[in-house]
C-alpha cells in the first residue's frame, strides 16, 4: 500500500476544502405540502431553493384602490390553478402602489388550493431552467415572482427571461407562471434617442429598431397590469384601514379625527406620493405616537 507524503496529504486536504466551498450545501428537498414559498439562493455555479416562512398576512380585501387590477390577476390565477390557459403577467407602475402586495395576497388567498411562490432576483434569472426542472413534476402550481425588475439591454438575465416567456427550449413548464413587478412598463430605460430611426412603411410609422428591442420583452407578457397613484380620498381610506388594523391587533380603538386626517395628508405631501405604502408608513407612525402618549 502506497504511503503519501505528509505535504501531499496536506495539499489534498486544501484542494478538497476548496472544492467543498464551491459546492452547494446539502439541504433537504422542500416539502411543498407545508412550505408555501421559497427563494432561489445562488451558490457558486448553481443554487438551491430555500424555504421561507410567509409572514405577510395581507389579504386581497385590504388592498384598496386596485380593484380592477385585483379582478384581472385573481381571474388569471384561478384559471392557472384549474389547469386552464393563463398568462404571464407584468405588474408595472408607480412605486408603493401595491404591485408586490397583491401577489403576496394571492398566496394567502389560494395557498390552500395548491398555489406556491418562488421569488427570484434579477441576477438569478439565468438559473430559470434549473428552477423549472426542480418543480415541473410537483403537484402544485407555482408563481415565479421577480420583484422590482429593470434591465439594461444585453444583460444575460434579460435574454434568459425573454427565452422563457417566448416558449423556447427554456420555456416554463405548464405548472409555472411568471409574474414580474416593475416601475417601468417596458422594463428597460427609454431615451429620446431611441425614437431616432423610425420610418414610414405603407403609410404607417414603424418604430426604430432600438424601441422595438426595448418593447420586445414586455410584449411577451400576456397581461400588462398598470398601477397608479391614489386619489386623496382613496389614500385617506387606506390610512383609515391601516390605523384600524393596527388598533385591532392591540385590541383597542383609535378614533378618526380631523387632526389625524390633516397629518395624513401632510405626510403624503412630504413623501410626494399618495399610495398604499405611504398610508401604511403613516399609520405606523401615528399609532405608535398615539400609544406612546397614552
Amino acid at each position: 500500500m502506497m504511503t503519501l507524503k505528509p505535504e501531499v496529504v496536506a495539499q489534498l486536504e486544501r484542494v478538497l476544502s476548496s472544492v467543498e466551498m464551491l459546492l452547494p450545501k446539502a439541504i433537504a428537498s422542500i416539502d411543498w405540502s407545508t412550505c408555501y414559498a421559497a427563494n432561489w439562493r445562488r451558490h457558486s455555479f448553481s443554487g438551491f431553493l430555500e424555504p421561507v416562512t410567509v409572514t405577510d398576512t395581507s389579504t386581497l380585501e385590504e388592498l384598496l384602490g386596485v380593484e380592477k387590477q385585483k379582478e384581472i390577476l385573481v381571474s388569471n390565477t384561478k384559471q392557472f390553478l384549474k389547469g386552464l390557459p393563463a398568462n404571464n403577467a407584468l405588474l408595472w407602475g408607480s412605486r408603493g402602489t401595491g404591485k408586490s402586495s397583491i401577489v403576496k395576497a394571492l398566496l394567502n388567498e389560494f395557498a390552500s388550493e395548491g398555489l406556491r411562490i418562488i421569488q427570484v432576483e434579477k441576477e438569478d434569472l439565468v438559473y430559470l431552467s434549473d428552477i423549472f426542472t426542480m418543480v415541473r413534476d410537483e403537484p402544485y402550481r407555482f408563481i415565479l415572482l421577480c420583484d422590482d425588475l429593470t434591465f439594461e439591454v444585453g444583460e444575460l438575465s434579460y435574454k434568459m427571461l425573454k427565452s422563457a416567456l417566448d416558449g423556447s427550449v427554456y420555456s416554463s413548464p405548464e405548472n409555472v407562471l411568471i409574474y414580474v413587478t416593475s416601475n417601468r412598463r417596458h422594463l428597460i430605460p427609454e431615451y429620446d434617442s431611441d425614437k431616432i430611426g423610425g420610418k414610414f412603411v405603407n403609410g404607417e410609422l414603424q418604430q426604430s429598431e432600438a424601441m422595438e428591442e426595448k418593447i420586445s420583452l414586455s410584449d411577451r407578457f400576456g397581461l400588462w397590469i398598470p398601477f397608479h397613484v391614489f386619489t386623496q380620498d382613496r389614500y385617506l381610506h387606506a390610512v383609515r384601514m391601516c390605523v384600524e388594523r393596527h388598533a385591532k391587533e392591540r385590541q383597542l380603538e383609535i378614533p378618526w379625527s380631523k387632526e389625524l386626517e390633516e397629518e395624513a395628508i401632510q405626510w403624503s405631501h412630504d413623501k410626494s406620493k399618495r399610495c398604499g405604502r405611504t398610508a401604511f408608513q403613516f399609520s405606523k407612525n401615528w399609532v405608535g405616537k398615539y400609544l406612546l402618549d397614552k
